[in-house]
C-alpha cells in the first residue's frame, strides 16, 4: 500500500451501511480486504480518532485515518503441481498457453493459503524450479501478465538476464502480441486504433477507465474478421494488437466504444445472451492471446508462436454464428 501516512478519508451518506473493511478496500488501490482487516487489527486505522473493528457499520460523515502499512511477512510463491501447456522451452525462457481462470500470480494481499493457490507462478515453480528473480518472490519469472479470465500465450523468464532483455523488448514495444476477441455489437469501422489513456476507476477500484484525468498512454489496434448477426444478437470477431500493456487494456478500450468483450460483466457485457429458443453464456471472457512474436533474449533469433481458440470459445462461437 504505497503512499505517505496518515491517509485521510471522509465518508458520505452513500457509504452508510457499509462495513469499515469493505469501504477501505474500495478506497485503497490494489489492497485486498484481508490486508485491510490486518491494518485494522494492528490498530493502524482510526475512525473519528478512535480504533475500530472491521465490522463497524458506517453512518456517513466519519473521518477515517490510515496511520501506516500492515506489518505482514513477505509473501512467497508456492510450488504446486498443476499441469501446464508448455508451447516452447529452452534454458532461458518458456512460452506457456495459460488457461482462463488461472491467475498469473497471487495478489499483494494474499496469504499462503487457498488464496495463494492455483496460480501460474506456483505451477511454474513446480515445473521448472529455477526462474528469474527480477520480479520478486511473489512473481518469479513473470515478464508480462494476462488477466485471470484471459487465456493464451505468456512468456516466462528462467534467469535474470533473460528477464531484463525481454522486459526491454516489452518496454521498447518490440514484442508483437495478437489477441482474438468476440464483442457485442458491430464497430462503426472495420479497422481502427484506440489511443485513449487508461487509469483506475476512482469509484469502483477493481475497474479501469478511459475517463480519468491522469491516465497512462494506451494504444490498441483492432480489425474485424467476422460480423455475426444471429438470434442471440450482433457480435464481431476481432483481431486485436496492442502497443502498450496496461491493466485490462483491451477490455476497457473495447468497452469504451460500446463493444464489451463477451463474458466480461465487469465492463458491461451481459452474463448471458438470449434467443427465442434459450440462453447461453460464458463463465470467462472471450479474449485469447493467440499469437506472440519476439526476439530470443540470448541469440536474437526471431521467435513466433500461436495457439488456436480453446474449445469453450470455439463452441460458443459456433452457437452464435
Amino acid at each position: 500500500m504505497p503512499g505517505s501516512f496518515p491517509q485521510i478519508f471522509t465518508t458520505n451518506f452513500e457509504d452508510a451501511g457499509k462495513r469499515l473493511d469493505q469501504y477501505l478496500a474500495l478506497q485503497l488501490a490494489e489492497t485486498s480486504r484481508a490486508r485491510v482487516q490486518q491494518l485494522i487489527e494492528e490498530e493502524k486505522v482510526q475512525v473519528n480518532d478512535q480504533p475500530a473493528k472491521p465490522s463497524l457499520r458506517l453512518k456517513g460523515g466519519e473521518r477515517i485515518a490510515v496511520l501506516g502499512a500492515a506489518q505482514l511477512p513477505p509473501l512467497r510463491a508456492i510450488p504446486e503441481y498443476i499441469p501446464l501447456d508448455v508451447v516452447y522451452e529452452d534454458d532461458d525462457l518458456a512460452v506457456i498457453n495459460k488457461p482462463a481462470g488461472m491467475m498469473v500470480h497471487a495478489g499483494a494481499g494474499a496469504t499462503e493459503d487457498e488464496r495463494n493457490r492455483g496460480t501460474l507462478v506456483n505451477a511454474l515453480l513446480h515445473r521448472f524450479a529455477a526462474l528469474s528473480g527480477v520480479g520478486g518472490e511473489l512473481r518469479p519469472g513473470i515478464v508480462h501478465r494476462l488477466d485471470k479470465e484471459t487465456s493464451g500465450l505468456i512468456i516466462v523468464a528462467k534467469n535474470d538476464e533473460a528477464h531484463r532483455r525481454l522486459a526491454k523488448q516489452f518496454s521498447g514495444r518490440k514484442v508483437k502480441k495478437t489477441y482474438i476477441a468476440l464483442v457485442h455489437g458491430w464497430p462503426k469501422q472495420d479497422r481502427g486504433t484506440i489511443n485513449t489513456s487508461i487509469s483506475r476507476d476512482m469509484v469502483r477500484r477493481i475497474r479501469m477507465t478511459t475517463r480519468g484525468r491522469s491516465g497512462r498512454e494506451a494504444i490498441t489496434h483492432y480489425t474485424v474478421t467476422k460480423k455475426i448477426e444471429s438470434a442471440f444478437g450482433k457480435f464481431s470477431l476481432l483481431e486485436v494488437q496492442i502497443d502498450t500493456g496496461r491493466t485490462h487494456q483491451i477490455r476497457v478500450h473495447l468497452s469504451s466504444l460500446g463493444l464489451p468483450v463477451v463474458g466480461d460483466t465487469l465492463y458491461g457485457a451481459p452474463a448471458q445472451v438470449k434467443s427465442s429458443t434459450g440462453k447461453i453464456g460464458l463463465t470467462r471472457n472471450f479474449l485469447h492471446a493467440a499469437a506472440i512474436r519476439f526476439d530470443h533474449p540470448r541469440t536474437g533469433e526471431s521467435l513466433s508462436f500461436a495457439r488456436e481458440l480453446p474449445a469453450e470459445l470455439q463452441e460458443f462461437l459456433q452457437q452464435v454464428s
